[in-house]
């Protein structure tokens, strides 16, 4: 693309996000401002939104409302009082926290000192978080009270992420120096195949790559974004660190409950919600009485992601709430590299959709690379991905159709040979998931002494059905060698706090029940 082509991009962008209302102009201004003070990144952003929207709600939780300017002095005060106990520029502070103004507080502040942030994951035991916290050096601990047992034996600084205001109230007035160093943010995967690891990128290149995220989600400044996806994930973060960048009102609940999602679309007029794919199935689950009692009409943009969406799912979606459905690819590593729009998705259920501008998806021997400028810099405790051609490798892989639409097969390491067949389970997940008695599925492999492996599907239902049923459906749609020749039905699938499949587990339960 031409030097031109990217100025003509940037002003369509700038236009389209509402950069030229008075609301944008308005913060143009101030983003200048939040940088020369704090350089790119969450403090930037606070201190920007501060000054131009400043008595306006930037913020709902469970615990009320925060204007903007409330944003940026509480958290002014709590960086004051972190300081005065000893957290300084360069040092490692973890955050433990569910989505609440505690998270967003604690994230800005320690950005404000200059001081490094690790997410960590609400769902993870008591070693993951000892041997992590060493790992990454950590000297100080941001938790909610909850997890009070699970941080007890790390040896740092505790503090607690859903009761500062006596750290709040302490500073209020002050304003802590402008940091020596810009924040570094670490974001932990998942852990579902290993230790968690700590995905490190640069900040200024991640800001460049999110023009092409922002215009594909159709981003607007002034914007009332729910964030129903945990804020510690990649998927979570980027949204609470895109939406605040702009101004917009950001609502945020604790604890996910489908009818709670409901209440506060209707109560906020939300435009955009940010969610995982089981979510999207918990609030289809609600009876249709429930559903009706709440306006959803202001909902304009259903993002998901964090893992695979089945086709089957994204057509129930659309059908109940509306063609404002979009599917995003990427990981934590290579952050966004695809979406699919409403269109895309009801003429190509289960596709991750085409490459954001900045971004290149290529295929080698059906692995998924994907090259733009917020790859990650690397594990904190040693080492990347597999690189080829400047692109890195996601673990997955997939294919492309006629028009150039990415399906994602699955995880390199998920697949599964049955008598010298490859399967991947995505594809009969994704068919099980259209049968009409079915509301999830998951399907691995397990030892099979004749063939190596056999597929095993557990299933969610709706109604009654049988296990003969839903072979006979998989065999009428897919080759034999594809048919679960086990059928298990559960009450509901293992699933991390970021709600993907955990399929070792499911494994494991397979064999202890063998």
């Amino acid at each position: 693309m031409s030097p031109l082509d990217d100025i003509l991009f940037g002003g369509r962008l700038a236009w389209d996000m509402g950069f030229f209302t008075p609301d944008g102009l308005k913060l143009l201004p101030a983003l200048a401002l939040g940088v020369q003070r704090y350089g790119v990144g969450p403090a930037m952003g606070f201190e920007a939104v501060g000054h131009a929207f400043g008595d306006t709600v930037g913020l709902y939780d469970d615990f009320g409302a925060l204007t903007f300017a409330e944003l940026r002095d509480q958290s002014d005060a709590l960086a004051v009082a972190l300081g005065e106990r000893g957290v300084e520029a360069g040092q490692t502070v973890a955050v433990l926290a569910r989505n609440h103004r505690g998270l967003v507080l604690s994230t800005v502040a320690l950005s404000k000192l200059g001081a490094d942030i690790v997410f960590f994951n609400t769902g993870f035991a008591a070693p993951q978080v000892k041997d992590v916290a060493a790992r990454e050096g950590v000297v100080a601990f941001i938790a909610d009270r909850e997890f009070d047992e699970l941080v007890k034996d790390v040896d740092a600084a505790h503090f607690a992420a859903d009761d500062l205001g006596d750290l709040i109230d302490e500073g209020l007035g002050r304003h802590p120096r402008k940091p020596p160093r810009s924040s570094r943010t670490v974001i932990l995967t998942s852990g579902t195949t290993g230790t968690p690891k700590g995905a490190t990128r640069d900040t200024t290149d991640a800001a460049g790559a999110a023009l092409g995220f922002a215009s594909r989600l159709r981003m607007k400044i002034r914007d009332t974004t729910l964030i129903a996806a945990p804020a510690f994930h990649a998927w979570g973060a980027a949204h609470l660190a895109t939406t605040m960048l702009l101004g917009s009102t950001v609502v945020l609940q604790r604890r996910f409950d489908p009818e709670a999602v409901l209440q506060a679309i209707d109560m906020h007029r939300v435009r955009t919600l940010v969610v995982v794919p089981v979510m999207l199935q918990r609030l289809l689950e609600l009876p249709e009485d429930v559903r009706r009692k709440y306006d959803t009409s202001s909902l304009e943009v259903v993002a998901s992601s964090g893992s695979a969406l089945p086709g089957p799912l994204a057509q129930r979606w659309m059908d109940a709430f509306g063609e404002n459905l979009y599917n995003t690819y990427g990981s934590t590593e290579v952050s966004i590299a695809t979406i699919a729009d409403p269109k895309q998705l009801r003429a190509h259920p289960g596709t991750a959709g085409t490459p954001l501008r900045g971004s290149k998806v290529v295929l080698h021997d059906g692995r998924i690379f994907v090259g733009n400028a917020a790859l990650f810099s690397g594990y904190t405790g040693g080492g990347t991905k597999e690189m080829i051609d400047g692109l890195m490798a996601t673990g997955d892989v997939g294919h492309f159709d006629d028009e150039g639409n990415l399906y994602v097969d699955g995880r390199d390491d998920d697949m599964i040979v049955s008598g010298g067949e490859n399967v991947f389970p995505q594809e009969v997940e994704d068919l099980l998931a259209g049968h009409p008695d079915v509301v999830e599925v998951a399907v691995v492999g397990v030892p099979d002494e004749q063939f190596g492996q056999r597929l095993a599907a557990y299933v969610v239902t709706r109604d009654e059905v049988g296990d003969e049923e839903l072979k006979d459906y998989v065999k009428a749609h897919l080759a034999r060698h594809k048919v679960p020749r086990d059928v298990r039905f559960v009450d509901a699938l293992p699933r991390n706090a970021t709600g993907k499949l955990l399929r070792r587990e499911l494994q494991q339960r397979h064999g202890d029940s063998a």
